[in-house]
């Protein structure tokens, strides 16, 4: 499968995210305590979210809303995800922050902002242009250059990158596409949400040093469709 690179404008500056704007302050600490109420107990991952904005991600006419826990059109018929179902996914991966990470659905930019904190690098692979290249953007602006943006059939993974530390499958799917476990490192771990359109289980699959795959429910959930070969059919 070939994937065509987005191409990124000039970095400026690692992984910082930038100042938050002075009215998104408090809803963003209402945010991070609400995150910890709720059991996410990871430093690292709560000072990933304290550093992006997620007002700067969402449409402008939805940014009073940005830091509710819930999820927001995007366009495309696309959402991006409630602070806590990416805080859940990114805890669940347990990353240490020397890892690539494969993220399947850029959409927003939103998880991936939050993994280039996480991990050395990240592989992220976008099917819809529009929403590609309006990630790319923003990743930029905020200072992100960890980060490279594909766009292609994620459900394909990418090959050329792998194997991946971590994969982390932001659209619900009948079940998991054999490309992506196959792309799984020893050790590594995938997160998504997996089952029918109507509910999915979100899984953690960790593949052991003897190549056997260990499957855990997380909980229950409900995300759009995942598009692709070994997905849905558009």
């Amino acid at each position: 499968m070939t994937h065509t690179p987005v191409p990124a404008r000039t970095a400026r500056g690692g992984r910082s995210g930038s100042a938050p704007r002075a009215d998104a302050t408090l809803p963003r600490r209402r945010m991070l305590e609400r995150l910890s109420a709720d059991g996410i107990r990871d430093a690292r991952v709560l000072a990933a979210f304290e550093a992006v904005p997620r007002h700067r991600l969402v449409p402008d006419a939805l940014q009073p809303q940005a830091y509710q826990d819930v999820a927001l059109p995007i366009g495309e018929g696309q959402t991006i995800s409630a602070p806590g179902v990416v805080a859940a996914m990114s805890a669940a991966l347990e990353l240490e922050g020397h890892e690539t990470v494969l993220e399947v659905g850029t959409g927003s930019g939103y998880q991936a902002a939050i993994l280039s904190h996480l991990a050395s690098r990240v592989v992220s692979v976008e099917r819809v242009p529009r929403l590609a290249a309006r990630a790319r953007q923003m990743l930029d602006r905020l200072g992100i250059a960890n980060v490279v943006v594909y766009l292609g059939d994620g459900t394909q993974g990418r090959r050329a990158d792998a194997p991946f530390d971590a994969i982390v499958v932001t659209a619900g799917g009948p079940e998991i596409p054999k490309p992506l476990l196959e792309q799984l490192a020893p050790g590594g771990r995938l997160v998504g949400p997996f089952g029918d359109r109507a509910e999915q289980r979100l899984l953690r699959v960790r593949r052991g040093p003897d190549d056997t795959l260990q499957e855990e429910v997380i909980g229950r959930c409900r995300f759009v469709d995942l598009i692709g070969a070994h997905g849905w059919v558009a």
